[in-house]
């Protein structure tokens, strides 16, 4: 029984933690060539070697990699206390549809409301980050609204595969009413559950749904839900055009030149979704995860009015304490010369409007 807690202990963080059809209008590559991030057994990211992963990941568990200084001191890390508002339901029921309306469900997760559109980033709504109910990373803070309160849920994008971003209980909930958005490979999983109403797409090709047009954008990360579907499915970021402006959500990334690409192809934006948690060590995550520095930097490549950080402060992932990256983005908005306003992170549960 312990082998198998810690096996699947092992399945777990490796999933998570190793992280360093529909209407297409834009092909991936000329007729008859294969697109640079199509590899021969799967995707990949172009010109980053994915060999020696396992090795680097085995080497931080044991607590056999480099030694690094923590990135602020730890005096300067308050003892994490979630930040938990009670929804604003009534806001939520009845949103301006001139205007975008997020709430921070938590991690990953937003309700975007925008032009009569409800829709859902990377929906994560259950107890545990984990194919296993009894165990797994845990919450360390509930859901900012439960999913039996939100509105009529038309759309949801998914960014990739990990448990902590594709949650089989939660896409089971939501049922076959939503139109799901999903990288390249990753619709049959959806299909082998019953959910039909699936649109995939590859990078840089675009969907419609209503007033909004969902494009597929590169962002470098991997897949992964198993220990033998390696980059099986592909992962992306999405840009979606709303009558009210531009809103990227990253889901899950290293930096990479893809954002300054994707902040000429579409910029400016008037919203963009950025994790800033999940970066130590960063010897090992550097490559797969953003730091608040890096997202910063990705804010000024995207050209953003507004950025909000996520992937921070309900699940611990990494190294860092949970409440560090709201204080390390402070101290990085600080040395980049840029307001606080423009780069700002919301409590669990918490709406902001965007004119």
């Amino acid at each position: 029984m312990v082998f198998a807690s810690a096996l699947v202990r092992l399945t777990l963080i490796s999933c998570l933690a190793l992280s360093c059809g529909g209407d297409r209008s834009e092909p991936a590559a000329g007729a008859g060539q294969r697109p640079p991030h199509h590899g021969p057994h799967g995707f990949r990211n172009p010109g980053l070697p994915d060999k020696g992963r396992i090795w680097d990941f085995c080497r931080w568990r044991l607590g056999l990699g480099p030694a690094e200084k923590p990135a602020l001191p730890p005096q300067a890390v308050p003892p994490y206390r979630p930040r938990v508002l009670a929804p604003d339901l009534e806001r939520l029921q009845n949103p301006d549809p001139k205007v975008i309306q997020v709430t921070w469900i938590g991690h990953c997760t937003f309700l975007i409301q925008t032009a009569g559109l409800n829709l859902l980033t990377d929906p994560l709504f259950s107890e545990r980050a984990s194919p296993l109910s009894f165990m797994g990373f845990r919450r360390q803070a509930p859901p900012g609204v439960a999913l039996e309160s939100l509105p009529p849920i038309q759309a949801v994008v998914i960014s990739h595969n990990h448990y902590d971003h594709l949650d089989a209980p939660t896409v089971q909930r939501l049922g076959p009413g939503p139109r799901f958005f999903v990288p390249l490979g990753l619709a049959a999983w959806f299909q082998e559950s019953g959910l039909k109403n699936v649109t995939e797409l590859d990078w840089r090709q675009s969907a419609v749904l209503g007033p909004v047009r969902f494009h597929s954008v590169p962002v470098q990360h991997f897949s992964q839900r198993t220990f033998f579907n390696r980059n099986q499915s592909l992962w992306c970021g999405w840009v979606l055009e709303t009558p009210a402006g531009k809103i990227f959500f990253a889901g899950d990334a290293g930096y990479s030149p893809d954002f300054q690409e994707i902040g000429a192809r579409f910029g400016p934006m008037r919203l963009s979704l950025i994790p800033i948690g999940g970066y130590m060590p960063r010897w090992f995550m550097k490559t797969m995860h953003l730091n608040p520095p890096e997202a910063v930097r990705v804010h000024r490549d995207l050209r953003a009015r507004v950025s909000i950080g996520m992937h921070w402060g309900t699940f611990k992932l990494t190294d860092e304490p949970l409440g560090e990256p709201p204080v390390y983005l402070e101290q990085a908005l600080q040395e980049a010369g840029l307001p606080p306003e423009q780069f700002i992170t919301l409590g669990i549960g918490e709406t902001r409007s965007f004119q």
